[in-house]
C-alpha cells in the first residue's frame, strides 16, 4: 500500500545527512594543509597525502560498504559509518604527526562512504515497497552532494582561521553523532543478520580478498597518477598486476565485490560507470584548472578564485531538484553531455583578457551540465542495478566518479607541470574535448536508457511485486521480471 510518508522529511534529512559527509569531507582539508605542513615541519607536497588517502578510501569503501549493507542491512552500516567518522574526528583532532593525521583520514573516508550506497539501497526497497516515487528524495542527494563539495573549501577556511586546522577534523565528531542519533530513531530498523557458516563463510561472503587486491590496484595507480609527469612504471606495472588478479578473483569468486561477469552482461551499468567518470574528469579539471589559472593570470587571492567557482555548484544544485522530481532518465543524460561539450570548446577561447563574467558563466553551465548528469546517472544506476545489488551498484558510480576526480588531478599537474598559463588551460580543454564527446556518445546511443523513472507500483496481496521501470534492464527489450515474482 502507498503511504505518503515513505520519504517523509526525517528519512529524507538522515539520508542526506549522510550523503553530504563525504564531499565535504573531500574539500574541507583543502585550506588546511599549508597550517598542518607548517605545525608539523613538512612540506605541502608531503601532507597532500591526506588529499589522496581519502580519494584512495572512498573510491574503494563505497562499493564495499554497499556489499556490507546488502549483508547486514543498510541501517547497521549507517550507524557504524557514523561511529567511524566519529573515530576519525577523534583521532585527527589529537594527531601529532602526518601518519596519524593519514590513519584519520583514512576512517572518515571508510566512515563516510557508508551513507550513500546504503541510502540508495533503503530508498531502492522502500520505492518498490510502498510504490511511491523515490525522485524528491534522490534530487536531495545530489543537491546536497554539490553544494557541499564546494561548500567544503569555505567552510574550512572559516574553522581553520576561527579554531585552527585541527577544526577541520573535530567538526566531524558533532556531526557524526547527530547522525547516530538520527539513523537510530528516525531509519527503519534492519532485519535479521544471519551469521551462520562462522568467519569463514562470512568473508568469503563479503570478498575480503577483492577488496583487498581492489585496494592494492587503485593505490598504485592512484600513486602513478601523483607522479606524473615523472612517471614511476614500476607503479603503473604494479596497479595492472594487481587489476589482473582482481580481475582473475572476481571471476571465480561466489560474492564478487565487482561481479565481472554481470559488468559484461549488463552494458548499459558498465556505460554509466564511464559517462559519471568521464563526467567527474571534466567537473574537477574545470573546477580545480580554472581556479589555480585564475590565481596565476589575473592574480586573484584563494578566496576570490574559489568564489568565482561557486555558481557551477549553485547552477547545478538547481536545475537538479525539478529534474528528478520529474524522474527523468535520457533526456537530462544527452542535454549535458551535450553542454560538456561546449564548454570543454569554450576553454580553448578563453585567456588572461577574458571578462570574468565570462569564466563564472562557464563555470555555471558547467555546473549545470555535472547537475543533469549526477541525476541521470542515479537514476540509471537505479533502473539498471538488480534490487540488492543497488547498494553495490551505487558505490561503484561513486567510485568511477573518485577516479575521474584523480584522473583530473594528474592532468592538471601535467598541463600546468610549469605553472597554470593560458597554454595550459588549453591543454585541459584539449583533453576535455574528446571526453566529453564519447559521453556524449555514450549517452546517445545508449539505447538500454529509459526516458524516465516511472513510479512504482505497490506489491499485490499475494506479495508479488508488479514488473516495473525499477527493475533491472537486462537488454534491450525492456525490464525482466521482479526476482520476488520469480521466486514466488
Amino acid at each position: 500500500m502507498t503511504t505518503s510518508k515513505a520519504f517523509g522529511w526525517q528519512f529524507s534529512l538522515t539520508l542526506v545527512l549522510a550523503a553530504m559527509l563525504n564531499p565535504v569531507n573531500s574539500s574541507i582539508v583543502a585550506t588546511a594543509l599549508v597550517p598542518i605542513g607548517e605545525a608539523l615541519g613538512l612540506p605541502v607536497g608531503r601532507v597532500a597525502l591526506l588529499v589522496t588517502s581519502l580519494y584512495i578510501a572512498s573510491a574503494v569503501a563505497q562499493p564495499a560498504m554497499g556489499r556490507f549493507a546488502q549483508r547486514f542491512g543498510p541501517r547497521r552500516v549507517f550507524l557504524a559509518g557514523a561511529f567511524l567518522v566519529a573515530a576519525g574526528g577523534i583521532v585527527g583532532a589529537s594527531a601529532q604527526d602526518l601518519a596519524a593525521l593519514a590513519v584519520a583520514r583514512v576512517l572518515l573516508g571508510v566512515g563516510t562512504s557508508a551513507g550513500f550506497p546504503s541510502a540508495m539501497l533503503m530508498i531502492r526497497r522502500r520505492a518498490e515497497d510502498t510504490g511511491e516515487h523515490p525522485g524528491g528524495v534522490m534530487g536531495a542527494l545530489v543537491a546536497s552532494s554539490q553544494v557541499t563539495v564546494l561548500l567544503g573549501l569555505p567552510l574550512g577556511g572559516l574553522l581553520v582561521s576561527a579554531a585552527g586546522w585541527r577544526a577541520t577534523f573535530w567538526i566531524n565528531i558533532p556531526l557524526a553523532v547527530a547522525l547516530l542519533v538520527m539513523a537510530y530513531f528516525w531509519l527503519p530498523a534492519d532485519g535479521r543478520s544471519s551469521a551462520a557458516g562462522g568467519a569463514r563463510r562470512l568473508l568469503g561472503e563479503l570478498d575480503v580478498l577483492g577488496i583487498a587486491l581492489f585496494g592494492a590496484a587503485l593505490t598504485l595507480l592512484v600513486s602513478f597518477l601523483v607522479s606524473l609527469p615523472a612517471a614511476h612504471w614500476v607503479l603503473l606495472g604494479g596497479a595492472l598486476a594487481a587489476g589482473a588478479l582482481l580481475v582473475v578473483w572476481e571471476l571465480r569468486a561466489s560474492n564478487p565485490l565487482v561481479d565481472m561477469r554481470t559488468l559484461l552482461k549488463n552494458r548499459a551499468l558498465t556505460t554509466t560507470y564511464l559517462r559519471t567518470g568521464g563526467g567527474m574528469l571534466m567537473a574537477y579539471a574545470v573546477m580545480y584548472g580554472l581556479t589555480q589559472w585564475l590565481q596565476e593570470t589575473r592574480q586573484l587571492s584563494a578566496t576570490a578564485a574559489g568564489l568565482l567557482i561557486v555558481p557551477m555548484s549553485a547552477a547545478g544544485a538547481l536545475v537538479t531538484r525539478p529534474i528528478s522530481r520529474r524522474g527523468l532518465v535520457r533526456t537530462p543524460l544527452i542535454v549535458s553531455a551535450v553542454l560538456a561539450v561546449a564548454m570543454a570548446v569554450a576553454l580553448v577561447l578563453l585567456s588572461n583578457t577574458t571578462p570574468l563574467v565570462l569564466v563564472i558563466a562557464i563555470t555555471a553551465v558547467v555546473g549545470v551540465s555535472v547537475g543533469l548528469a549526477t541525476v541521470g546517472n542515479q537514476a540509471a544506476v537505479f533502473t539498471q542495478a538488480d534490487r540488492e545489488d543497488t547498494g553495490i551498484a551505487a558505490g561503484l558510480m561513486r567510485t568511477s566518479g573518485y577516479i575521474g576526480a584523480i584522473a583530473s588531478g594528474s592532468i592538471i599537474s601535467v598541463v600546468f607541470r610549469e605553472g597554470p598559463s593560458d597554454a595550459g588551460l588549453h591543454g585541459i580543454a584539449d583533453i576535455l574535448i574528446p571526453v566529453t564527446v564519447l559521453v556524449l556518445l555514450l549517452a546517445v546511443f545508449d539505447k538500454r536508457l529509459p526516458r524516465r523513472l516511472d513510479t512504482p507500483r505497490a506489491i499485490d496481496d499475494d506479495g508479488i511485486a508488479p514488473p516495473t521501470a525499477l527493475e533491472p534492464l537486462t537488454g534491450t527489450d525492456g525490464p525482466r521480471r521482479s526476482r520476488r515474482a520469480e521466486d514466488h
